[in-house]
């Protein structure tokens, strides 16, 4: 089951480099064919705009698989240990929610677009809607498995490194733990 989360996690951060790549093409072309032959390709903003939306979207995953969003953990590392287990509970419980929210939202908003067209490309707009969907299934899931860890006590939250306090440490990890997520295991 771990492989099997590990390629997903893999392919997903193939994709996003993918869709990155399609936007400096698409852009940088643009920019080439407009200055240079006064012309330019029609559906590149819209193409654009909808590679960025998923690259957020999907980034954000990864960084939530990696504990990789900047946070402040002051709080819970002043509070007793009990204190800071209801405290991290309780705030996987508001993302949760927000996560909930986001799921539902997505999937209302895809069902309505579905058959409406982009402008320029004619795609489906349910397909620029559906990359919350892509966000918050996994996002949704990835929190249930942490805060069941927290839970039982898998997940020591005194010593667990649940947020990052700056860009460097995310960037300086040069090897994220594969296990469910990042979060240390107590044993």
């Amino acid at each position: 089951m771990i492989r099997i989360i590990d390629f997903y996690f893999f392919a997903l951060k193939v994709a996003i480099a993918l869709l990155l790549a399609g936007m400096v093409v698409l852009v940088f072309g643009n920019v080439v064919l407009r200055y240079a032959f006064n012309q330019g390709i029609t559906v590149s903003e819209e193409l654009s705009r909808i590679f960025f939306v998923w690259l957020t979207f999907l980034g954000a995953v990864v960084a939530l698989r990696e504990h990789g969003h900047l946070g402040v953990d002051t709080l819970i590392k002043r509070l007793p240990p009990a204190a800071a287990k209801v405290a991290v509970l309780l705030g996987h419980v508001l993302m949760l929610y927000a996560t909930w929210l986001m799921i539902s939202g997505s999937w209302t908003q895809t069902l309505i677009n579905l058959h409406v067209g982009a402008p320029a490309t004619g795609l489906s707009m349910g397909f620029f809607y559906g990359a919350g969907l892509a966000f918050g299934v996994p996002a949704f899931l990835i929190l249930l498995a942490d805060a069941f860890a927290i839970a039982t006590g898998r997940i020591d939250v005194t010593t667990a490194e649940l947020v990052r306090d700056s860009e460097d440490e995310v960037a300086l990890d040069p090897h994220p733990t594969a296990t469910l997520g990042p979060l240390p295991v107590k044993r």
